[in-house]
């Protein structure tokens, strides 16, 4: 194994070398922590806690004043009625998502996509899958112009743009307005 792979582990070895050198019910105790850290650190979770998670909500939803999500219903109006056309999988802008088709989603997230108070735990476990890289499914949109609107990933876009990600994957559908002609 090689130095860097064997980093993470330093910190827990030593707390059971301490652990074994205390003794007693202190010891038995610092051993336990040990135990976890390295658990912990080989299932390759090393850096990322929900501590660091429960602060990038904090700081996320500290910043929430501006408006609402713009909405776009999807069962009554023109966007019922508009031709769709499926595009597949694309990866697209995360400044181009601008709305939802979900009246209480755009309600409850702002136009930054900083999510509401209810939604911490979800926001959190998501945040904690994309930092440890692991796979989020494609969200789904409408594109509208070259506007996106979210039908389904919320939670998703909130998270990706708490990573700083310019772009993510996206189901696209695409409404045109009458009139409106095809790309």
């Amino acid at each position: 194994m090689k130095r860097a792979a064997l980093s993470p582990f330093v910190f827990p070895a030593a707390l059971g070398g301490a652990a074994f050198a205390v003794g007693g019910l202190a010891g038995f105790l610092l051993g336990f922590v040990a135990a976890l850290l390295g658990i912990d650190r080989a299932l390759g979770f090393a850096g990322v806690s929900r501590i660091e998670a429960e602060r990038a909500y904090r700081r996320l939803v500290r910043g929430r004043a501006g408006p609402p999500l713009e909405y776009l219903p999807d069962d009554v109006g023109w966007a019922a009625v508009a031709p769709h056309r499926r595009l597949g999988v694309q990866t697209i802008a995360i400044d181009s998502i601008t709305g939802s088709s979900d009246r209480h989603k755009a309600e409850s997230f702002d136009a930054a996509f900083r999510p509401p108070e209810w939604s911490r735990e979800r926001w959190i476990q998501m945040w904690l899958a994309a930092r440890r890289g692991g796979a989020l499914p494609p969200i789904s949109v409408y594109r509208v112009g070259d506007s996106h609107v979210v039908r389904d990933g919320h939670h998703r876009v909130s998270v990706a743009r708490a990573h700083g990600a310019a772009s993510i994957e996206a189901s696209v559908v695409e409404l045109r307005a009458a009139g409106q002609r095809a790309a």
